[in-house]
């Protein structure tokens, strides 16, 4: 992504004053929710802020936690084997080769942004965690699924409180019985989701990788 658009980006977010997940007119995360559902070809989009976030919601989404077994991907690397090692969830050994994997992983960066949805497609797990972070904004991710009890699951693990972003307007919890017994800050933030989106939107409308280019803001080379 170019400088001067980057620039666009950050002057619309930072003009809206909405700067958190948890605001009630964020437009930023739906759409970027939308980008990756359209390109996926999955009908639901959890946005989190890291690698190791849509791993785990990915995981909880299925109902998979400490003490559970899970086929993990082929050739899944070392830090994030260890990470899954760390929840507690153990490798299924010794299962039919025919079976999917609990989630496949993707990772973008501007060098391959370009053909996600081609990446996308070829995923048959029922969950899909992608590494948005590559992208050059900043730590962020995505769990893709076409299960509605993924989706919910999900999206309840992200935040920290005692409603999920959704419900907590109307102090109601839609589905009584799907927070998590340890639940996280795994929220987004929309400064960070609608640079992605534009680097992810301008690579599908061309095949020419984008470049990220450092902004300064304040002094400080970001």
């Amino acid at each position: 992504m170019e400088q001067y658009d980057t620039a666009l980006v950050l002057s619309r977010v930072l003009t809206s004053g909405i700067v958190m997940s948890i605001e009630k007119n964020d437009k930023e995360l739906p759409a970027l929710e939308r980008l990756l559902t359209k390109r996926s070809g999955r009908l639901r989009a959890v946005l989190v802020n890291s690698r190791s976030a849509a791993v785990h919601a990915a995981l909880v989404g299925q109902g998979i936690g400490h003490g559970d077994r899970a086929v993990l991907p082929v050739g899944l690397d070392d830090r994030t084997r260890a990470f899954v090692d760390w929840l507690g969830v153990e490798e299924a050994q010794g299962t039919d080769d025919a079976a999917p994997p609990a989630f496949d992983l993707l990772t973008l960066t501007p060098d391959n942004a370009d053909t996600f949805a081609q990446q996308a497609a070829g995923s048959t797990a029922p969950a899909l965690a992608v590494d948005l972070t590559g992208l050059g904004f900043g730590p962020a991710g995505a769990v893709l699924t076409d299960d509605e009890r993924i989706w919910t699951r999900a999206e309840r693990l992200k935040i920290f409180g005692a409603f999920d972003l959704r419900t907590m307007w109307t102090q109601q919890e839609a589905e009584p019985g799907t927070a998590p017994g340890v639940q996280f800050n795994y929220r987004l933030s929309p400064l960070v989701a609608a640079c992605a989106r534009m680097a992810l939107a301008q690579a599908g409308s061309s095949r020419t990788p984008v470049t990220t280019t450092p902004v300064t803001t304040g002094g400080t080379s970001r």
